[in-house]
């Protein structure tokens, strides 16, 4: 998992390495001056005279701005390889998370996704600063101060062997117990970010049935538990500081009252001021490290689930990949069916497409009918393949789409979806997503056909009219013609339309597929729809019921064979609703 991490680290090798190597200079500095300042305490008790002090002082000034130096460089490095770091591997992570299928994306959620390439993210960042950087001092100045305090301190050093492993000891202590409580955390977040996500894309839903407050207490209970796990950790955490406090106040007690005994004792021969000076600081660097490395230890053990997140998704295998020798072109529109029987998860136990077997000739218009759950969406997700049939074989062109290039495949099959979206920028760059080198004369036919154009025009800005995210300043309508417009921008040779004239009136929608069969009669039509209307002069009519095809033909055909066809006719046409 690590290495695979790493391979994120790229063209910030050289400031990772600099940043420990400036951190190993700063170190070693600062554990020498503590050494000059005993043994000038020393000479000015022996009464040395002023110019040597002088001299002590700014020897002791020139480490304290190398030491400065070095700990300018660290975070300048350190800062720049970290967020370097991080960039690359959001890059890494985003690019892989574009491989991915369908069933891909379902098995971790979007919402946890999101969370990947940010909270997670945001740790590993934090992880990786404190590795290079924090993880190199606190050890290294440790082991100085230690070597240090052994050598100048005598027998005052003898605190640090029972102080160290004690706090040692309390410190891993305080950090397993502080775990499974940031451990826990992550998936909350996930949860908390679904119900962010839920509320933000169906605002219009949650204001039209006034549920505010109740999408307000599902926020607050998410937060809540988020928060709740942050404070048990956090509390125990916070015991660091009272446990550091206490080591620290005893080894000073311990030094001072040692020391100065032994000063007095020996009249300074076996200890002096000096180290008595020394001692002092270097137990507070010793000490303030092991806090320090617990804190690091807190951190990484964080981190260590966020870098696992993080690992999962890299690890993840697209379920759809190139065959070897892909097709790379799609020849005509011809769809066939052969058999096919489909189900989201092999460990589920019905099918949501059984024994599908029908065959559409290239250029044909086609509807399919059915009602809620009937299969119709998934149905049409196998022709561009983003799903895989369990059983069975889709074709286009006479050919397997699991031979066709990926690419290939998806940009000859065009999918204008109920609920289309619409990316933050102006009409006509939205509308260059079906073919970004198309002209402005293309724009404007493939707007003409849609029925976009005059509405567009309406507009004091035109195509250059800027689109707020989601499309949220047009109407439903509006919008659903503009995704047929990119659609058809991409000259598929199949075109697919998911219920995507439900917003639009029954006039627009008949000039539609008028535009349609005049100006793209080559292109294979299929058209899901809710309205009898809206498919009952294609060249055939599928309708699926349960996940299997009911009946198949024309509109006359239908309504003397089809009893689900003809009960749905009878009751928009009968009914007067053709909305419906």
């Amino acid at each position: 998992m690590i290495k695979r991490l790493l391979r994120s680290v790229g063209e910030y090798k050289k400031l990772s390495i600099a940043t420990p190597l400036f951190m190993v200079g700063e170190v070693f500095i600062e554990c020498l001056i503590p050494f000059i300042i005993a043994n000038l305490i020393n000479d000015i008790e022996r009464g040395c005279d002023l110019s040597q002090i002088v001299k002590r002082g700014l020897l002791m000034f020139l480490f304290a701005i190398i030491s400065l130096l070095c700990g300018a460089g660290a975070a300048y490095t350190g800062s720049k390889a970290s967020a370097g770091f991080a960039k690359n591997l959001r890059r890494d992570v985003f690019r892989k998370v574009q491989t991915f299928s369908f069933e891909n994306i379902d098995k971790f959620s979007s919402a946890s996704l999101v969370t990947r390439l940010t909270t997670d993210m945001s740790n590993v960042q934090m992880a990786y600063m404190m590795i290079i950087r924090v993880a190199v001092r606190s050890p290294l100045m440790m082991i100085f101060a230690i070597i240090m305090a052994f050598r100048l301190g005598g027998p005052l050093a003898s605190s640090f062997v029972i102080l160290v492993p004690f706090l040692v000891f309390g410190l891993i202590l305080i950090a397993r117990n502080a775990m499974p409580a940031f451990r826990s955390v992550f998936k909350k977040y996930d949860k908390l970010n679904q119900s962010i996500e839920e509320n933000v894309m169906a605002m219009r839903t949650v204001k039209g049935f006034v549920r505010e407050e109740y999408e307000k207490k599902k926020f607050g209970t998410a937060s809540g538990e988020i928060r709740k796990d942050f404070t048990k950790a956090e509390r125990i955490v916070a015991l660091n500081r009272p446990l550091m406090q206490i080591c620290l106040y005893f080894n000073m007690v311990f030094v001072m009252y040692v020391g100065g005994k032994l000063i007095v004792n020996s009249m300074g021969v076996d200890v002096n001021v000096g180290q008595l000076s020394a001692m002092l600081t270097y137990g507070v660097q010793i000490l303030m490290s092991l806090m320090m490395l617990s804190m690091i230890y807190v951190m990484l053990t964080i981190s260590m689930e966020s870098m696992k997140r993080i690992d999962e998704v890299l690890r993840e295998e697209p379920s759809m990949l190139n065959p070897e020798n892909p097709v790379m072109e799609v020849t005509d529109g011809s769809i066939d069916f052969e058999d096919v029987s489909f189900k989201y998860s092999l460990s589920a136990e019905n099918y949501s497409l059984a024994d599908v077997d029908f065959h559409i000739k290239s250029g044909q218009t086609v509807g399919i009918i059915g009602g809620t759950g009937s299969g119709k969406t998934t149905l049409i997700q196998l022709i561009s393949r983003l799903y895989d049939t369990t059983v069975g074989t889709v074709k286009v062109g006479g050919i397997d789409v699991r031979k066709y290039d990926l690419v290939t495949l998806r940009d000859s099959v065009s999918v204008v979806l109920q609920k289309n979206v619409l990316f933050s920028g102006t009409i006509r760059e939205n509308l260059r997503w079906g073919d970004k080198e198309a002209t402005d004369e293309e724009i404007e036919q493939a707007c003409r056909l849609a029925q976009a154009h005059d509405f567009i025009q309406s507009f004091p800005d035109g195509y250059d009219t800027f689109i707020e995210q989601g499309g949220t300043n047009v109407s439903g309508g509006q919008k659903q013609r503009l995704c047929i417009a990119r659609a058809l921008l991409k000259k598929p040779k199949i075109l697919i339309l998911d219920d995507s004239t439900s917003a639009v009136d029954t006039k627009t929608d008949a000039l539609i597929r008028k535009g349609f069969a005049e100006y793209i009669p080559e292109t294979t039509k299929i058209i899901i729809a809710q309205r009898i209307a809206s498919v009952q002069n294609a060249d055939v009519i599928i309708v699926l019921d349960g996940g299997k095809v009911a009946n198949i033909g024309t509109h006359d055909e239908l309504m003397e064979t089809s009893d689900i066809y003809r009960e749905v006719y009878e009751e928009q046409t009968k009914g007067g609703n053709d909305d419906e």
